[in-house]
């Protein structure tokens, strides 16, 4: 008797369970947006959802019985059923619409017992509609693609432009004026000064950062090809072009900055070109006779002295004013030398992140060595140094052994000289008094001129304060 009312029990418990999955799939057809046909073996229909109701107009509850051919047009559910092929995306007219339907027909132990007709797109249109959808997202992909490639933005700020000589002070003042302005910019300095940085501080400032910013190198690019860089072209306007054409550096900048360095070196009749642009405003691609008008702010920057090729008839006078709006002359590092310390100091910073390691100070005659040096490279030689420096130094302080040999060797002759003179031991000691005394009226000098702020000190002569402060204690200061 036990044994029968376990059975009963368990069979009442599996018939909840079918009946709780009939319902969940009975729901799920339901709320589907797809319309949903499902058939016996016979094609007698067993279940219609509401979706399907609605699109073929009838009452759902009254196509449960009829043979599905009795109820939808054209349909192959039946026709699946009996053969047990599968269709997926067939197009079927129903009415007066066209659709695009899947059948599936449906196995138990291996034997066919149901068959499925599944409307995925009611309407044609539906289908067009989502085909739209997909090929104006795959345009606008397509499109922010070649624009992102194309497209730069500026990599630094005035913030980047490292120094707080009065030359850097002032320079920072006008770079903050030229970013309010329009007007074309003229950058001037030698090469290693920073002319590009001052270029990305402008378009940094302006009102537009959030355009692009696009730089081009005229000197790195051969003269017959700096008009098709620079305007563009369209397929097929020369040998090896691109089918599709392609877009120049000034489209390329609409909207934006556009920051063409090395100016000087641009050939002359790639000037006048460039010319009519800043003037119209307004570009032919070559191959090309529409007109393009281009919204974008020109800055330039050389190293060369653009009056003197004006006289030896390299560049035209009318484009070197009306680049000249606005005039920005970076200065070399040797004519800002207080500048140096703070450099060297940033490079410090800066390689240690790289290289991973803890170097904290350079030592006298390297700081003595690098303040005295005339930088005809300017910082981008100072960087170099530094950064050949941390390649070498294995401890927490750069000796003279761990600069390149041009700057140390340069002593030799001077401290062979000095060498040659000492006679006595008398001598060395008093070039070791002189050296010590001169070391301390420079710390003397620098805590005067940062009113004894010894973070500042520090950080001025390119030492930690650790090492500031073993000095003070030796010098007793």
């Amino acid at each position: 008797m036990k044994n029968v009312m376990c059975k009963q029990t368990g069979l009442v418990r599996e018939l909840q369970e079918i009946s709780m999955y009939k319902s969940i799939l009975e729901q799920i057809l339901e709320n589907a947006y797809e319309g949903v046909v499902v058939t016996d073996a016979t094609g007698k229909i067993i279940m219609l959802n509401n979706a399907y109701a609605n699109y073929l107009g009838i009452d759902a509850q009254a196509a449960i019985g009829k043979h599905v051919t009795e109820v939808i047009d054209n349909t192959r559910v039946h026709t699946v059923v009996q053969s047990g092929v599968p269709e997926f995306g067939k197009l079927q007219r129903i009415g007066s619409h066209k659709a695009v339907v899947t059948r599936l027909p449906i196995l138990f132990n291996q034997e066919i017992v149901a068959g499925v007709g599944i409307v995925h797109y009611r309407e044609l249109q539906d289908m067009k509609e989502l085909l739209d959808k997909l090929n104006s997202l795959e345009s606008k992909l397509a499109q922010i693609k070649e624009e992102y490639a194309g497209r730069r933005v500026a990599h630094y700020s005035i913030q980047d432009i490292i120094g707080e000589s009065p030359q850097v002070l002032a320079l920072k003042k006008q770079i903050r004026k030229a970013a309010d302005s329009n007007s074309t910019v003229l950058i001037l300095g030698e090469n290693g000064t920073g002319k590009e940085l001052v270029a990305h501080a402008i378009h940094y400032l302006s009102s537009r950062s959030n355009k692009p910013f696009v730089r081009i190198n005229c000197a790195a690019i051969p003269a017959d090809i700096l008009e098709s860089e620079l305007f563009g072209y369209v397929g097929g306007a020369f040998t090896g072009s691109n089918r599709g054409g392609k877009k120049g550096k000034i489209e390329m900048a609409d909207g934006g900055t556009l920051f063409l360095d090395e100016i000087g070196d641009m050939s002359f009749p790639m000037q006048a070109k460039l010319l009519r642009f800043l003037q119209e405003k307004e570009i032919e691609r070559l191959g090309e006779n529409k007109v393009r008008q281009i919204d974008v702010r020109v800055l330039a920057a050389t190293n060369q002295n653009l009056p003197e090729q004006i006289r030896n008839k390299q560049f035209r006078e009318d484009l070197y004013y009306r680049l000249q709006v606005l005039q920005l002359d970076v200065l070399p590092l040797r004519e800002r030398q207080s500048d140096i310390a703070i450099l060297i100091r940033f490079f410090m910073e800066k390689f240690n992140r790289i290289f991973g390691k803890k170097v904290q100070s350079i030592a006298p005659e390297v700081a003595e060595i690098l303040n005295g040096y005339h930088w005809p490279g300017n910082i981008r030689q100072l960087e170099n140094v530094m950064e050949r420096a941390f390649n070498m130094v294995e401890a927490e302080e750069i000796l003279p052994e761990h600069l390149p040999a041009y700057l140390w060797e340069m002593r030799k002759p001077q401290d062979n000289l000095v060498k040659d003179t000492l006679v006595s031991p008398d001598l060395n000691t008093n070039l070791a008094n002189a050296k010590q005394n001169l070391e301390r009226q420079q710390i003397k000098d620098i805590l005067d001129k940062t009113r004894g702020n010894k973070s500042e000190a520090a950080r001025l002569m390119g030492i930690t304060r650790t090492t500031l402060y073993q000095k003070l204690q030796k010098y007793k200061l």
